[in-house]
């Protein structure tokens, strides 16, 4: 069985791409620049808007490579609904994680500052009282409307060309400045897992506190946002030709 190797190369290298620029904002908004409080409309907007444009850009880069992914919630429903070989999603899965450690390594070779503010790690938040069941929540309804819309405008044949990139990481983004200052918005476990797997490398306590959220969260609201659009959204006409 062959395999795409290009591809995985692609989805490592966006994967990094998300993972050192997003929380790279982070630590350059709250440390040096040290805009306070650390959740306030500034901030918001500028990691907000930096992991969106770092997604979309990364879809125009990639997608005719790999599909752009850039994220296991979004290859998981790929895999089941088969728009990609199951070996291939494992790979791709795998090189997504790698990219998300390198990229966090990166942060914190250049940046050691980070560990500040966790090199951006994603995390409950104080205005859900650091809640994890209610940060698993806001995971599951944000993912569910990043893969619905990844489902209406680079799945679904009737899409139109050209705009996928961008309602993806407008997507992001939107999502990101709701829900920032709730569960961190990771909508992604690679987002999450790498800044963790550095944090843990230099011993900081806490790197994988609430972990589970940021794995189970966007994988149940991924696998319910793509099986809504495709299975209620869509026609059988539609599945067939998407």
């Amino acid at each position: 069985m062959t395999v795409n190797i290009r591809a995985w190369v692609a989805e490592l290298i966006a994967t990094f791409a998300l993972v050192f620029f997003g929380p790279v904002v982070v630590t350059v908004s709250l440390v040096i620049f040290k805009i306070e409080p650390a959740v306030n409309p500034a901030s918001i907007l500028l990691i907000g808007l930096t992991h969106g444009l770092v997604i979309m850009l990364m879809i125009y880069a990639i997608g005719h490579v790999s599909g752009g992914h850039i994220n296991p919630a979004v290859t998981i429903p790929m895999i089941i609904l088969k728009k990609i070989k199951i070996l291939d999603g494992i790979g791709y899965i795998a090189f997504q994680i790698i990219g998300g450690i390198l990229g966090a390594a990166a942060h914190a070779i250049i940046l050691p500052q980070g560990i500040g503010v966790k090199y951006g790690l994603n995390q409950p938040g104080a205005a859900i009282g650091h809640s994890e069941p209610t940060a698993f929540l806001v995971e599951v309804i944000l993912t569910f409307f990043l893969l619905f819309v990844v489902f209406g405008v680079a799945v679904h044949h009737k899409a139109a060309a050209g705009w996928a990139g961008f309602a993806i990481g407008m997507t992001v983004a939107f999502d990101c400045f709701v829900g920032i200052a709730l569960s961190g918005a990771s909508m992604n476990p690679a987002r999450t897992f790498g800044p963790a797997v550095i944090m843990a490398i230099q011993g900081q306590a806490g790197a994988f506190n609430a972990h589970w959220v940021y794995w189970a969260g966007p994988i149940v609201g991924g696998l319910l946002g793509a099986f809504i659009y495709y299975y209620v959204i869509m026609n059988k006409k539609d599945r067939t030709k998407s």
